[in-house]
């Protein structure tokens, strides 16, 4: 079963990263780019991670994998076919990704992101 959570529910003692739907979410409700703040109420996913573990590469790269993963369960899918529904999924996906490195806040995490981020 999968654990979804708002920012705003999740525990101080829980090591997490949360994944939201902000863009994606808020253009699918409100119909239009420039929507309100999306962040408030959107689904999110729990990535639950051992602070210690990124102190190794393995772990560090363990927990950008998941991250990937839960972005991925996340953010809707959409036909290759429909390109435009694509690039949306892309963005959410993108977003997630880049919020959970954000409030993660460690360099090696950060530079792993920054170098798949530049090579696609």
């Amino acid at each position: 079963m999968t654990t979804f959570t708002t920012a705003r529910a999740a525990g101080p003692r829980a090591r997490f990263a949360l994944l939201a739907l902000g863009t994606l979410a808020g253009i699918m409700a409100a119909g239009v780019a420039g929507a309100a703040d999306t962040t408030a109420d959107v689904p999110s996913m729990v990535v639950k991670y051992d602070a210690a573990s990124l102190a190794s590469d393995s772990g560090v790269n363990d927990l950008y994998r998941r991250i990937i993963a839960a972005a991925r369960k996340v953010c809707p899918t959409a036909s290759i076919r429909d390109l435009s529904a694509q690039r949306q999924v892309d963005e959410c996906r993108n977003q997630a990704v880049s919020r959970a490195i954000r409030q993660i806040d460690n360099s090696q995490l950060a530079a792993l992101y920054a170098s798949h981020s530049k090579n696609g």
